[in-house]
């Protein structure tokens, strides 16, 4: 559950929405993989959250900077608040992030429209704990789908 002072990652993200060395040429195509994990999660089709994911985009780039994009949307009808993706690829795309470096950590939420107005709160917490250097670089470091899960979750 999510407290006011940092979010436990492990309450929004499952093992089965965590995947490592994925091949993919563009951002749309990873837009398009996190769509597929977090439609099986949410029981919903990929459309809808890949059209919620474009929808933001739209507004401007989701990545970060160092190598991490958080792209994100606002699903209506789920009953799950909150819903995380993470995808390490095996080759970083281009972007558009804030310091023009290409992509390799998408960390994506989906947030259901009840609970839309704590989307910056959360987007916040969980970049907060992507951007620590010694976790990004642990999370380049392996293939392992198990142990990018347990990196990411880890509460240190």
């Amino acid at each position: 559950m999510i407290n006011a002072k940092h979010i436990q990652i492990n309450s929004i993200l499952s093992i089965e929405c965590t995947q490592g060395n994925i091949y993919c040429q563009n951002k749309k195509k990873a837009l398009e993989i996190i769509s597929e994990l977090a439609a099986k999660k949410l029981k919903i089709t990929p459309n809808i959250i890949f059209n919620a994911i474009l929808t933001r985009e739209k507004m401007g780039s989701t990545g970060i900077g160092n190598g991490i994009a958080m792209p994100h949307g606002v699903i209506q009808n789920t009953l799950q608040e909150i819903t995380g993706v993470f995808i390490r690829l095996a080759k970083p795309v281009f972007f558009d992030t804030i310091d023009n470096q290409p992509v390799d950590l998408l960390f994506a939420l989906f947030i259901s429209q009840k609970k839309c107005n704590k989307n910056l709160y959360i987007l916040s917490l969980v970049a907060k704990h992507l951007t620590n250097n010694k976790l990004y670089r642990r999370l380049r470091s392996t293939q392992n789908n198990e142990k990018l899960y347990k990196i990411i979750t880890e509460n240190k």
